[in-house]
């Protein structure tokens, strides 16, 4: 197929971009750097310039694919409410491009979308539409689409990990770098799920070439493993120590990531290997984190 790709320089995006090639699919992929797009043409993508701020260009690119692949999203979580936004308004213009037809197109979340409530195991085939977390928005914009007769899917994705990056413990490091300290919150025994970025690609993969409407996945190879255990890592790796912060300093001590640190995200992929043959067979978080350059 011929798959549009947003986010394909990113830190998914470009795992992604050789799983498709590989695969024998051609990869249309969006960058709006011109960095971005010497790498893309490297790896043998076509290069499509765009941004998600604009989501008319990124239409029209769609328009041309037989698929689209959207893992693209603004990581400035001081703006965390408004990028949510801007990504429903580009899963719109994206799922525009593909209506009327049977053309795929797979969007991203994350995974406690699959959760009832906090700290209860977030599974596939649960959509808690009254999730506090604003990432909600795109899957309600996914919802709308499908409502329309959009062949969409939704890959939901846990801390995704190599010794680069860690999703969200990727700023928790800087965080202990600036305070001297690595630290949890009260006993850090809450959960974060987690996922290998090679795993994740393979995910996003199979997703797109199954077509099926209205699917969930998670691409989790680790259903929870304690906050706790992550910052003891952290402290290793920065060879700094490791304390427990109490709950009403959290703010202080981690800032944005207040709202997340506390945070009990536990999620199976139990439904997701089933459906698709999928299983993760990357490192764990805690064997990336101690095999990292800090």
């Amino acid at each position: 197929m011929r798959i549009f790709l947003t986010g394909a320089t990113g830190f998914i995006g470009s795992a992604l971009v050789p799983e498709l090639l590989q695969a024998g699919h051609q990869v249309v992929g969006v960058t709006r750097s011109e960095a971005g797009a010497q790498a893309l043409a490297a790896a043998g993508a076509e290069v499509y310039r765009g941004t998600l701020e604009d989501p008319k260009g990124l239409r029209d690119g769609a328009a041309k694919a037989e698929a689209v692949i959207h893992t693209a999203f603004d990581h400035d979580f001081s703006r965390f409410v408004e990028n949510c936004e801007k990504d429903s308004h580009v899963i719109a213009a994206l799922g525009e491009a593909l209506a009327g037809s049977d053309r795929p197109l797979v969007i991203t979340s994350g995974v406690g979308m699959g959760s009832p409530g906090h700290g209860q195991l977030a599974v596939e085939d649960v959509f808690n539409a009254g999730h506090a977390n604003p990432r909600i928005a795109s899957e309600l914009a996914g919802n709308a689409l499908l409502e329309a007769g959009v062949n969409l899917s939704v890959l939901r994705l846990p801390q995704v990990h190599d010794t680069r990056k860690q999703g969200l413990i990727s700023p928790l490091i800087e965080i202990a770098r600036q305070k001297g300290v690595s630290a949890y919150v009260g006993e850090g025994r809450n959960r974060f799920s987690a996922g290998h970025v090679l795993d994740a690609a393979r995910l996003y993969r199979l997703a797109v070439e199954k077509r099926q409407p209205g699917a969930r996945y998670h691409a989790v190879g680790e259903e929870g493993v304690e906050v706790r255990a992550i910052a003891e890592a952290l402290g290793r790796g920065l060879n700094l120590p490791v304390v427990s912060i109490a709950p009403e300093k959290a703010a202080e001590h981690f800032g944005w990531m207040a709202m997340f640190a506390p945070m009990d995200l536990p999620a199976s992929s139990a439904l997701t290997q089933a459906r698709l043959g999928w299983h993760p067979t990357g490192p764990t978080l805690i064997a990336d984190l101690d095999a990292m350059r800090y």
